[in-house]
């Protein structure tokens, strides 16, 4: 408990001296991670290391196989704007529309699966994902679109019995992208007429140091975009000659201890830094920084808490033989760090696998 305790205030002490924030964009977010604060590289236990941290793949001591899993997560204004009409709010020209109709109103939506095959030590999983988010601000715009169709395939070396694991993926991604401020009387945006496309290469590479004491004490490093990843041909749907972004390498660190509270009861806690080698370039610090936890009932029931920048995340979990029913809410820090403004956002995930 001590530990524990330890932990919490190291993660207060930190966090209350930051004043800054602002959204970041990640390549893969997750239901779980979102409830704990968006803490993955030092917790993470199931398929989704493949892309959170896949030194982690040899934490897994069976295989997965997931069939389904879609996952979807509305902000707090979305519903309101396009109710279940889901697609509405993954295409720029639909969000616009549903925008215009209530332009006071600001709409994220972001849209996933990612079946996978896992073993100990090894999984491929193909990811797909839609992302967008916008809002109208005098006769403009502000559109952020993002579509991933990616193919990862990746590895862990277990040294020293296990204590030191070092994984890498390998990511194929065919990214699609409309950013930028548009006109409000736009009636044709696409990824076509405004956007960019293109085929990445893109690698993963990440270290998990675990003491071999009662708490598990752990520090975990992911090297995301090993050598940068950049978008060249023109993508598998070749609809533009423009070329998406550039995504530059990047380090994220936890650190994380795993109490055992009872005979079926465990528990985690984790702190973790974003982008930890490039803090300085961030006019706000505050979105760089991720605490969160989890108490293990029994594998099938699970209840996460957290801090995501400035705000609270809350997460539950049922599972049930080869079925898994997610929720979460967190907070992103849309505005600035003199006038911060929380977008809630809400998670929902339903998988199955064996």
């Amino acid at each position: 408990m001590k530990l524990v305790m330890s932990f919490i205030l190291f993660f207060v002490f930190v966090y209350s001296t930051i004043s800054n924030a602002s959204e970041v964009f990640e390549f893969y977010n997750g239901v779980r991670a979102l409830g704990m604060g968006g803490v993955q590289v030092a917790v993470v236990n199931d398929e989704t290391a493949l892309v959170a941290n896949p030194a982690a793949l040899g934490r897994l001591r069976d295989y997965f196989v997931t069939v389904a899993d879609p996952e979807i997560e509305y902000g707090s204004d979305t519903n309101t704007l396009i109710g279940l009409d889901i697609m509405a709010g993954v295409a720029p020209q639909r969000a616009l529309n549903a925008l215009n109709a209530k332009p006071t109103l600001r709409l994220s939506e972001r849209v996933q699966v990612f079946p996978s095959l896992v073993l100990p030590n090894f999984g491929v999983g193909l990811l797909g994902k839609y992302r967008m988010t916008g809002d109208i601000s005098g006769t403009n715009f502000n559109a952020d679109y993002v579509n991933d169709f990616a193919a990862i395939v990746g590895f862990n070396f277990r040294l020293l019995d296990g204590r030191v694991k070092l994984g890498f993926n390998t990511k194929v991604i065919n990214r699609s992208e409309v950013k930028g401020v548009f006109p409000t009387s736009s009636t044709n945006l696409s990824v076509v007429n405004n956007g960019k496309e293109g085929l990445g290469l893109g690698v993963d590479i990440g270290l998990i140091f675990t003491a071999p004491w009662k708490t598990l004490p752990t520090l975990a490093i992911v090297a995301r975009d090993f050598g940068d990843t950049k978008f060249s041909n023109g993508g598998v749907f070749n609809t533009t000659s423009l070329r998406p972004d550039t995504i530059n390498q990047s380090y994220d660190i936890g650190v994380a201890i795993s109490p055992i509270l009872g005979k079926r009861t465990r528990s985690t806690f984790s702190f973790e830094i974003k982008d930890a080698l490039n803090i300085s370039a961030y006019d706000d610090a505050a979105k760089l920084y991720h605490f969160g936890g989890e108490f293990n009932f029994f594998d099938a029931i699970f209840l996460r808490f957290g801090a995501n920048q400035r705000y609270w995340t809350a997460g539950l979990e049922f599972a049930v033989k080869n079925y898994q029913l997610q929720i979460a809410s967190y907070g992103e820090e849309i505005g600035t760090d003199v006038a911060p403004v929380e977008d809630r956002r809400y998670v929902l995930k339903f998988a199955y696998r064996f």
